[in-house]
């Protein structure tokens, strides 16, 4: 009788701890799951912006209003501590335009199929399909005029963030030579001055 209560007991505790075990195990690999699906997300966002065509036409919304003094004046070389886009942290950038607007950060689904891009850094006031007068609140959907990537004119996107700011188009080379010309945008954050 002893032998047979001491049996079940440990069949219960062994049955405990391989459930336990199993929890935990189911636990990790949803852990993991999610940090791997966060990692190749974030690979993907980077792919995006590595491989998108860099250099802009310079053109800018009519409506755009030159900064009439700007913290760094167009043909000043500055150094950026943006990171949206690849290689752009720590490279010295040349001012070509500076202008005082809006710049926001939107999500939004490409045009052409592509995946949803998170927290795009910088569509401005003036690249955005409304009539509403800046700021627009978080949250806010919009359609954008903007073509810094393709499939964004005409996409779909919501506000994320707004910044009441100057924004400068820039010049940089890439570390393989590449010159990008009339970058949009970075905010003047997003600057240091040379030293």
């Amino acid at each position: 009788m002893k032998q047979k209560k001491w049996a079940t007991t440990l069949g219960a505790v062994l049955l405990a701890t391989s459930l336990a075990a199993c929890g935990d195990a189911g636990d990790t690999t949803e852990e993991d799951q999610t940090i791997d699906v966060t990692e190749e997300h974030n690979a993907e966002q980077e792919d995006a912006h590595g491989t998108m065509d860099h250099s802009g036409s310079g053109e800018v919304p009519e409506d755009l209003q030159e900064a009439s003094n700007p913290t760094y004046p167009v043909d000043s070389t500055v150094v950026m501590t943006a990171d949206h886009m690849l290689e752009m942290e720590g490279a010295e950038a040349k001012i070509v335009g500076a202008y005082d607007t809006t710049a926001y950060a939107v999500t939004y689904t490409p045009t052409d199929g592509g995946e949803p891009v998170e927290n795009h850094k910088w569509v401005i006031h003036e690249e955005l399909d409304t009539t509403e007068d800046a700021p627009l609140a978080d949250g806010t959907e919009v359609t954008l005029r903007a073509d810094h990537m393709e499939g964004m004119d005409g996409a779909i996107a919501t506000i994320d963030s707004s910044e009441e700011t100057t924004v400068y188009m820039v010049n940089f080379m890439l570390q393989d030579g590449e010159e990008v010309t009339n970058h949009k945008w970075v905010t003047e954050n997003e600057l240091e001055p040379k030293e």
